[in-house]
């Protein structure tokens, strides 16, 4: 019993380098990010997961709590992803649905707004060992802030 389990593990553990790779229906990503607005010069955090739903195809919900100078926003993305590479080092084009929501208030009082449009950029997936890889994305939102941003961050492979 205790040699298969051990047989088991290590054929898991070997299959892991070429799972982390593969880009086939039903697999999925973990991410969290650090974002940067080009425009309004605004840090945030977040996280998501990506699915994906057929082969070279996904989707990737994600939120973002971003730090203005004054008041707080939050962002809701929700985006399909299509890779056309495959390997260590995977490029993919990606547009989506975008939801703001901003207070520019000091504090939590205030008038909250509401933003919605679409999204698009590039991105990379860039495997640095079989539990993780670095995930790179340009993304622009075309929504009332029409901010292009920088996002780079890990993603764990499920």
């Amino acid at each position: 019993m205790k040699k298969a389990l051990v047989i088991c593990f290590l054929g898991l553990l070997m299959a892991l380098p070429s799972y982390s790779q593969t880009q086939e229906q039903g697999d999925a990503r973990v991410h969290a990010f650090g974002t940067y607005g080009l425009r309004w010069q605004e840090f945030g955090i977040g996280g998501g997961v990506e699915y994906f739903f057929l082969e070279h195809f996904a989707l990737m919900p994600s939120f973002t709590y971003h730090f203005p100078n004054i008041g707080n926003r939050t962002n809701f993305s929700f985006d399909l992803r299509y890779y056309v590479s495959e390997g260590p080092s995977q490029l993919y084009f990606m547009a989506g649905y975008s939801q703001d929501w901003e207070n520019t208030q000091p504090g939590d009082p205030g008038v909250r707004r509401t933003f919605n449009g679409a999204n698009m950029g590039v991105g990379a997936y860039i495997a640095i060992v079989d539990w993780v890889g670095l995930s790179t994305e340009f993304k622009f939102q075309s929504q009332n802030r029409r901010e292009l941003g920088f996002r780079v961050g890990l993603a764990f492979p499920l």
